[in-house]
């Protein structure tokens, strides 16, 4: 799959489709430790100004572009992006995929309980998905051994990491060569969706890609972090095209 470079972040132009299928290909192939990250307009900006972790980004396999901002950015790079891929729809693609071949996902992250309230959810919307288990996101290194084990334990074909940007992915990349797993996914806030505790953006927000705004009406502390729309913006037009497209 062709990708673009957006400010040294190598971002798959996948569909929501084509990288549920990608992802369900490394998992009955029997693949192992492929990892998809979900950047957005705020975690390029993150990796624009911190090498270290553009090459946690980079060693994905698929990294779909989760906000309408990459979208719009890859088209003024003029190689474009077909879809907004949000980790949350990409996430109940590959489920609504793997709950025919009875696959198993582990859930890492948010609040305790939550994780268990999104299982319960997913076995509902995707009848023959296996939660193979759950573990919150508060954990000290002791309690991180013991999630290190228990998923090595479950060996999972699919392991949601929830633990927001860039706390997920560098997770993921610390432990990869120790964890087993085939596909791991970093997808922020998605098992609060999923356990309805937080409520995703009404659909008129999401089709004109600004769920931003519905965040943001929502909680105006983000007001702070909103700012890195506008630079991101600004920054891949004074300098985007000092990244050479493959």
């Amino acid at each position: 799959m062709d990708k673009v470079n957006i400010l040294g972040i190598k971002v798959s132009k996948h569909t929501i489709d084509s990288a549920a299928d990608q992802i369900i290909e490394y998992i009955t192939n029997g693949d192992k430790r492929r990892c998809v990250f979900t950047p957005n307009s705020e975690i390029i900006m993150m990796a624009y100004r911190d090498k270290k972790f553009a090459e946690v980004l980079n060693s994905a396999d698929i990294l779909t572009a989760d906000g309408i901002g990459v979208v719009y950015a890859s088209k003024m790079l003029r190689n474009p992006i077909l879809e907004r891929a949000a980790g949350f729809d990409t996430a109940c693609a590959v489920l609504k995929k793997m709950a025919p071949l009875g696959k198993s996902v582990y859930l890492f992250g948010a609040k305790p309980g939550v994780a268990e309230a999104a299982g319960e959810e997913m076995l509902r919307r995707f009848p023959g998905i296996k939660i193979a288990g759950c573990a919150d996101g508060y954990f000290d290194e002791e309690k991180q051994v013991n999630i290190i084990a228990d998923i090595n334990e479950k060996k999972p074909d699919l392991l949601f990491v929830c633990l927001g940007a860039p706390k997920q992915e560098k997770w993921i990349s610390e432990h990869r060569d120790e964890l087993d797993f085939g596909v791991a996914m970093g997808i922020g806030g998605s098992l609060d969706v999923f356990a309805g505790t937080v409520k995703r953006a009404p659909e008129f927000y999401q089709k004109h890609g600004i769920e931003w705004l519905y965040r943001l009406l929502k909680q105006p502390s983000r007001i702070g972090r909103m700012m890195d729309l506008p630079k991101f913006g600004f920054t891949v037009l004074l300098n985007g095209k000092k990244f050479p497209q493959e």
